[in-house]
């Protein structure tokens, strides 16, 4: 029989704290720090600050207001297709004919992982979590005992975020996890991940190996980012069983697993791969075989204008600053030295474009008629390799350190190189920078959907 009013919280007056300003403006730094280029945290932000600084009614009004706001906004919309992408590539199909609808996959009880560097780890990481059985293999015990610390620290910190801790992922047990040098261990596994570096004749001198040891059925995935997936499969009994898992780096962390089928590939083999990548918990793309795939290369010409961007005169941070303004977790300079510039360099080695097998007399600057930038190539040389080197087009604390810097020796070795090539240094402002990155992304995706190596946009976004 009491009368509601005085418990009604809409009518309570909000306690003013002492720091309130200096609070909220520290709040509002951090949230456009962490979301960068992204409307809706922003606006969640002035919604609760109204609530602060009005009558109950007036703020309500204006969380309407900024909801209305984000319901017709531009990110809404890109929001809403990013999430119905995701579950459309589901839905995969082949020029072939082989599609998701009458593919069935074979059951994975035991897999295997070969290479134990950076990626291996992440990819037994993955297994682990997802509570596959699995085998690492590494070359010798110097590599595998390196590598076995490597993933237990990795576990060990995994198992840690998890609700049971070490007891749900058990990965203490040779049951469930077993470190060899061993090939003769992989006879009943039901799937092999190799993930060593990217060199052609060890790929095909693995997968011979594999082809006389594993049972038939087995399938054989390479975590290849641009080789060619027929080429490997070339060195196999059973080509119908190769195909390519391209895991993204950090392995364990990153979403995205790209799936590519080859000349030979059967579909079973293609549903497989793909109900792996929904058993750890990635988002599993199938695509065409050609160089670089689709992730990388897309990157590519991304990555390409970029350097071109340098060479006119702009300088790493500003390229990098305004792409992550724009929304990218990590901007092209960055990203490059914290994957390695040494890993592109091998690449470009293998394709002779530098070093050694490059033509004498071939222009700095140009390649097979194309415009071409020599720059990442000079800094390797340099002994550049980014974050694991301590120095690449940033500097950093120390080797393997992660904060990146501006470099003064830097930018006066830009200078000098554009003194060098006579190219005259001009202000280039953000649009440019951004029209001349994401336009180089777009025509290429444009060019992998025209070649069928994807089979719908979604793909590529």
């Amino acid at each position: 029989g009491q009368p509601l009013g005085p418990r009604r919280l809409s009518l309570t007056a909000v306690p003013k704290l002492p720091n309130m300003e200096a609070f909220l403006r520290e709040a509002l730094v951090r949230v456009k720090r962490q979301a960068r280029g992204c409307l809706a945290p922003e606006l969640c932000f002035q919604a609760v600050r109204a609530a602060t600084e009005r009558p109950f009614a007036e703020g309500v009004r204006r969380e309407r207001e900024l909801f209305l706001l984000l319901l017709s906004s531009g990110q809404a919309r890109a929001l809403q297709y990013a999430f119905f992408a995701e579950r459309a590539v589901r839905r995969w199909a082949t020029p072939g004919g082989a599609s998701w609808s009458s593919a069935a996959p074979q059951p994975v009880r035991k897999a295997a992982v070969i290479g134990l560097g950076t990626m291996g780890q992440g990819i037994v990481t993955s297994l682990v979590k997802a509570n596959i059985p699995l085998v690492a293999l590494e070359q010798d015990l110097e590599y595998l005992n390196k590598g076995r610390k490597a993933v237990m620290f990795l576990l060990e910190r995994e198992a840690k975020k998890m609700e049971g801790g070490a007891q749900t992922l058990d990965f203490h047990n040779p049951a469930r996890l077993q470190f060899t040098v061993d090939f003769d261990l992989l006879r009943d596994v039901d799937l092999v991940i190799e993930a060593v570096f990217e060199n052609m004749a060890l790929k095909k001198e693995i997968f011979h190996k594999l082809s006389k040891i594993c049972k038939p059925g087995a399938l054989l995935c390479t975590n290849t980012s641009a080789l060619n997936i027929d080429e490997i499969a070339s060195a196999t009994s059973h080509p119908e069983q190769v195909i390519g898992t391209h895991f993204f780096s950090p392995a364990h962390v990153m979403r995205l697993l790209e799936i590519i089928y080859g000349r030979h590939t059967s579909p079973t083999a293609i549903a497989t791969a793909m109900q792996l990548a929904k058993a750890l918990k990635k988002v599993g793309v199938v695509v065409g075989n050609c160089f670089g795939f689709v992730g990388n290369r897309m990157m590519f010409p991304y990555v390409q204008q970029a350097v071109f961007l340098l060479e006119e005169g702009s300088r790493p941070e500003a390229v990098d600053q305004a792409l992550e303004d724009f929304g990218f977790k990590i901007g092209p300079f960055r990203m490059s030295d914290l994957a390695g510039l040494d890993v592109g360099w091998r690449s470009r080695k293998e394709q002779g474009l530098t070093g050694p097998s490059l033509p004498a007399g071939t222009p700095a600057r140009q390649r097979h008629g194309q415009r071409y930038s020599p720059l990442p190539d000079l800094l390797c040389e340099q002994g550049r390799f980014g974050q694991k080197s301590g120095k690449g087009w940033y500097q950093y604390e120390k080797a393997g350190g992660r904060t990146a810097t501006p470099d003064p020796w830097l930018h006066n070795f830009l200078s000098q190189y554009r003194d060098t090539h006579r190219i005259q240094t001009r202000f280039i402002d953000q649009e440019e920078i951004l029209e001349r990155c994401l336009f180089s992304l777009i025509n290429e995706g444009f060019a992998i959907l025209a070649e069928g190596i994807a089979s719908g946009p979604e793909h590529l976004d």
